[in-house]
């Protein structure tokens, strides 16, 4: 193979590994979740990968015709590629997403994979190095053809491929082209077809299952995995499951019924605020419950939602009943970015609700943020948030610290049946400016300012340069 062929044999495998790691994250967040950890084991894990098959390929070069590691090499890593998506499904729903259950399933998944392919570079030297005298040169260049693959695999994954396919249509692909090459190299190198037959009865195994496993999303968006499902007690009742976790409840023939408890507590803080139409701003839509309830109890009230999935919200159009109008707006970007164009003490009443399959974005939850919520909301207004938390509630306990920092008044609900159970929960954080009216609570207990001040029991603020929210998230 020429110089230029053998670098671009190279860049090819770099980019591989690249989509890999980033469509290993998609695959993965229906069973694991999106997080800072998840991608944190995702990333470590395919790194370890990359660094055990550079070494076990340079070894292999040095004992065996690099000519003839070529074509098997990349064979197998198409058809480890293949495997990946099966064995997720397979094991995903047994793993827990604790930092060891997530460094497992990427391990079993796409470590081998991305060890096979990280092979080839160390085998190109060695095809290359013809004479000792441009060992840097040699070595220097494919290091640059492969960094340049590993760029072009990250960006054309994530500005591209995930926006116009589902992951595991790439993933086959992916693996097809790499088996066609190997076997083509294989071939040209060595030109070798006996057992050929073998060979390709061999790679149907891997291609079938590939083919044979279905993605467990009615949608996949950039961001989740996504179904809808219709509710045996409610003929209009319909369930939004994001990354196998029930989001979101709406009721297609009365937008007033609210599964949710913590939906329920939002409606109780909102009839606190003064009576009539009410302008409210809602920080993630999913369903679109909440909006909606608004404006079926309060005529006349009209809303804007900040979400950052437009697959959502055509989903929610086109299966939950959503109509948008000028009294229902949506503004599709990051709320972060979005917030800055909404107008100063221009809501009444601010929702946030931005856990997605029970992660929450954590630049949504600094002290930057809050203050720019505190920006916008009418010095008279409330903001009402959902938050996820655990037996320890060290999340909570922060976001609450954090809206204190800002807000001259915060409250808390606690749910119904208390904290002690140590599953999650959805816990209602009230701020304000103004005195908090205290809520008609149905279910739960509700914490005024002096109390929830106890609550916050010394807790750290959370700010742009420090927000571990999964870590206080995972406190026993």
């Amino acid at each position: 193979m020429s110089s230029r062929a053998l670098s671009f044999l190279v860049f090819c495998t770099s980019a591989a590994v690249l989509v890999l790691e980033i469509l290993a994250g998609r695959l993965l967040g229906p069973f694991i979740g999106v997080s800072l950890e998840t991608f944190t084991g995702i990333i470590g894990t395919v790194l370890a990968g990359i660094a055990v098959g550079s070494a076990a390929g340079g070894r292999l070069a040095d004992r065996n015709d690099p000519r003839a590691l070529v074509g098997p090499i990349l064979v197998m890593g198409g058809a480890l590629t293949w495997l990946a998506p099966p064995l997720v499904s397979l094991i995903g729903p047994s793993v827990d997403n604790s930092p060891f259950g997530i460094v497992f399933i990427v391990a079993l998944t796409f470590f081998a994979p991305a060890a096979v392919l990280s092979a080839i570079s160390p085998i190109a030297a060695k095809m290359r190095l013809d004479d000792l005298g441009e060992t840097g040169s040699v070595v220097g260049n494919l290091s640059a053809a492969g960094t340049t693959g590993a760029l072009f695999g990250t960006f054309v994954t994530g500005f591209v491929l995930v926006a116009a396919l589902p992951s595991r249509p790439i993933i086959f692909l992916l693996g097809a082209a790499l088996v066609m090459a190997g076997l083509l190299l294989w071939y040209r190198l060595r030109g070798a077809t006996e057992g050929a037959p073998a060979l390709i009865v061999a790679l149907l195994v891997p291609a079938i299952a590939n083919l044979g496993v279905g993605s467990p999303c009615d949608v996949e968006t950039a961001y989740a995995c996504v179904w809808v499902t219709k509710d045996e007690g409610r003929e209009g009742g319909r369930s939004l499951i994001l990354d196998g976790l029930r989001n979101s409840y709406v009721d297609l023939d009365d937008y007033t019924y609210l599964e949710f408890e913590y939906m329920r507590h939002f409606a109780e803080v909102v009839e606190t605020t003064r009576p009539g139409a009410i302008k409210g701003l809602h920080l993630g839509g999913a369903g679109f419950t909440f909006p909606r309830y608004l404006a079926a109890v309060r005529p006349g009230s009209s809303g804007i939602v900040l979400e950052i999935d437009d697959r959502l919200v055509e989903l929610a159009q086109a299966e939950l009943g959503l109509e948008l109008g000028e009294d229902l707006q949506v503004v599709v970007d990051d709320a972060r970015l979005s917030i800055r164009d909404q107008p100063t003490d221009g809501f009444d009443v601010i929702i946030a609700d931005t856990f997605s399959g029970g992660t929450v974005p954590w630049h949504l939850t600094t002290r930057e943020f809050m203050a720019e919520l505190q920006r916008v909301l009418h010095p008279s207004g409330v903001l009402a948030m959902n938050v996820l938390d655990g037996k320890s509630v060290d999340f909570a306990r922060a976001e609450l610290a954090t809206l204190d920092a800002v807000f001259e008044n915060v409250a808390l609900i606690l749910p119904s049946g208390g904290l002690e159970s140590g599953r999650t929960r959805n816990l209602i954080l009230i701020a304000s400016d103004q005195p908090i009216i205290k809520p008609e609570v149905a279910e739960g207990r509700f914490l005024d300012t002096a109390r929830t001040r106890k609550f916050i029991d010394g807790a750290r603020v959370l700010r742009d340069d420090f927000a571990p929210v999964e870590q206080l998230r995972q406190q026993p």
